[in-house]
């Protein structure tokens, strides 16, 4: 239910059972609405704002209001419990993800590709296509930091933060429209929507990457092209690359085996993390890992974490009636808002036509760094890449992609809300009581009598 705020006056009001509202908007969203800005403004110390965000939103909900569930450090460990797998997936994905790309640019396989991509503009664009279709299959962190690491090298390390914000965007787009290439759909195929209600959101992913895709291609074309030759004697490590199919078919393999057969425990341990780790220490015994990148990958998992269980903090109870509308604005607000916590209401609350879902949450976030994990990712390869003014002024194709793709899904498609999804079981029907015979009356037949 929606928090209520008292009729005063003063523009401030306080709930004694709820929280302290300031114009009707609860405090807690204006502290995370600060350390938001503060990122934005602050870019070269954002896991130093995330961290004191985290801090003082987690003393306010100490101090007053308490926890959904329950006040003081009891609500504060409980949440914590609820959350903690969550946290740790991502933290093990960043870090392993980011040793995993290290190793794939050893392996040269990145040198080789100027070989095989168009040696201009349209190279650029290939190289998203390609992103786009390998997050279809893997997770979206992964997808975003090997387009990264080609980028890298093909463009001779001058990426465009334009071309960024596309690589991100592609790998999100990418999984959008299947079960297996973003949490959310993942999330989404856990709580029983079928894979193919969420499959018509490529239609809005594919219309998304040709409105994005080409300005970002002419912008890194424009400010370094194309690599076309390739380096005498490079050759490609194969090792490398069997430990990075490795570890990616064990991140593949573990995720649709435990949501598979054994989809109520998905939420007790964090299965898909610990395959990657698992499959990178077993890997070590043939080529060593980079452990040199870890702390830097670590930082930017921090900051995301931090971001994460602030957002996971705010009273959001409900969300407006399902309609398109909610859905686009969703969209936007996953791009500053984790959209695991929204996505969580959207199937509570059922009606939504899935496929708009998925590509509103899955997509939305791409139009500020940090607005999803593969952002994140991406930016700690890319540090020019954190600054929210220019990823807008760069990146205005993507929120371009994002409004195209979604109205076009709305014109091909339509809007076909699903039936909710959840049904309430059914009171179970008391059974009749026998009739209880009555005693026999004198002068009188037996009878039935009613019941006491």
């Amino acid at each position: 239910m929606p928090i209520p705020a008292r009729t005063s006056a003063s523009t401030a009001s306080i709930s004694l059972t709820q929280t302290l509202t300031v114009a009707g908007i609860p405090f807690e969203f204006l502290l995370f609405a600060g350390t938001l800005l503060c990122v934005a403004l602050f870019h070269a110390h954002t896991l130093k704002v995330g961290l004191a965000g985290l801090a003082v939103i987690t003393a306010y909900k100490l101090g007053y209001p308490g926890f959904a569930d329950g006040p003081g450090l009891a609500g504060l460990a409980a949440h914590l419990g609820h959350e903690w797998v969550l946290l740790a997936n991502l933290l093990m994905l960043l870090v392993g993800f980011a040793l995993l790309a290290r190793c794939f640019d050893a392996s040269r396989v990145p040198d080789m590709l100027p070989r095989f991509l168009p040696d201009d503009w349209k190279g650029g664009f290939v190289l998203l296509v390609l992103i786009f279709l390998l997050s279809s299959f893997l997770d979206n962190i992964a997808a975003a930091i090997i387009g990264g690491t080609v980028a890298a090298s093909v463009f001779k390390g001058r990426v465009h933060i334009g071309y960024l914000a596309a690589i991100v965007a592609a790998s999100n787009a990418g999984g959008s429209g299947s079960v297996v290439g973003d949490t959310t759909t993942t999330m989404m195929w856990m709580d029983g929507i079928a894979p193919l209600d969420v499959l018509p959101a490529y239609v809005a992913a594919v219309v998304a990457l040709l409105v994005f895709g080409v300005p970002a291609a002419l912008q890194q074309h424009r400010h370094q092209p194309i690599a076309a030759d390739v380096e005498p004697g490079t050759r490609i490590d194969w090792v490398r690359v069997g430990i990075v199919a490795f570890i990616l078919l064990s991140a593949i393999c573990t995720n649709v085996y435990v949501n598979l057969r054994h989809r109520e425990l998905a939420d007790s341990f964090p299965f898909i993390g610990c395959a990657v780790f698992s499959a990178i220490l077993a890997s070590a015994l043939l080529r060593r890992p980079d452990w040199g990148v870890v702390p830097e990958a670590a930082k930017g998992a921090v900051f995301l974490l931090s971001l994460v269980l602030c957002a996971s903090m705010m009273p959001v109870e409900h969300l407006p009636a399902a309609s398109w509308q909610t859905a686009l604005g969703l969209g936007f607000v996953s791009s500053v808002f984790d959209n695991i916590p929204l996505t969580k209401l959207a199937l509570e609350q059922g009606g939504y036509d899935w496929g708009f879902l998925a590509f509103a949450v899955g997509f939305g976030g791409s139009m500020l760094w940090f607005g999803s994990s593969a952002g994140v990712a991406l930016s700690n390869q890319f540090p020019q890449a954190r600054s929210v003014a220019a990823w807008l002024r760069h990146g205005w194709h993507v929120v371009l992609g994002y409004v195209a793709g979604f109205l076009a899904m709305l014109l091909v498609m339509g809007w076909n809300p699903h039936e909710p999804h959840r049904r309430a079981p059914l009171a179970p029907v008391p059974a009749a009581e026998a009739p209880v015979p009555a005693a026999p009356v004198a002068g009188g037949p037996a009878g039935p009598r009613s019941a006491q």
